[in-house]
């Protein structure tokens, strides 16, 4: 037991990503569908991924601040943090949304193997790791820098 303490105190920071990342991509793929179900395709893949995009990223601040990185920050190096933590998930949304559009609407209509809206998820699962593993890089690099004390 005292061995699984140990592994999860000094991998802390990794687990918890992972598992807000996972709670932040399982609400990415829950609205994607309800976008689907309600709009079609065509809306989720587009207008529907930038909404969904903007709901994520400040759910994604909101858990990496607070449980992941333990940031302390206050005033206007918070501001700046958030401004930060902003400004590199508007660039992987634009990643994120050029992947959608290329594997949706370039790709999408050649793939007869499977029904469009799985097509939609597998592309966005794709989409979803190249766009985890950026942020945390950003996360880790640029935004919850350690400050020396």
């Amino acid at each position: 037991m005292q061995k699984i303490k140990d592994f999860i105190r000094r991998y802390y920071e990794q687990l918890s990503y992972l598992f807000f990342g996972g709670l932040a991509t399982l609400l990415n793929f829950v609205i994607l569908n309800i976008f689907q179900a309600a709009f079609g395709l065509g809306f989720a893949a587009g207008v529907g991924n930038i909404l969904n995009n903007a709901i994520c990223i400040l759910f994604a601040y909101w858990t990496n601040r607070s449980f992941v990185f333990r940031s302390k920050s206050r005033g206007a190096a918070a501001w700046q943090e958030f401004t930060k933590f902003v400004g590199c998930r508007i660039f992987t949304a634009v990643v994120d949304q050029l992947i959608m559009w290329g594997g949706v609407s370039v790709l999408g209509p050649m793939i007869a193997f499977v029904s469009p809206e799985l097509w939609a998820n597998i592309v966005k699962l794709f989409s979803q790791v190249v766009v985890i593993v950026s942020n945390y890089v950003f996360s880790k690099i640029l935004i919850f820098t350690k400050k020396a004390p």
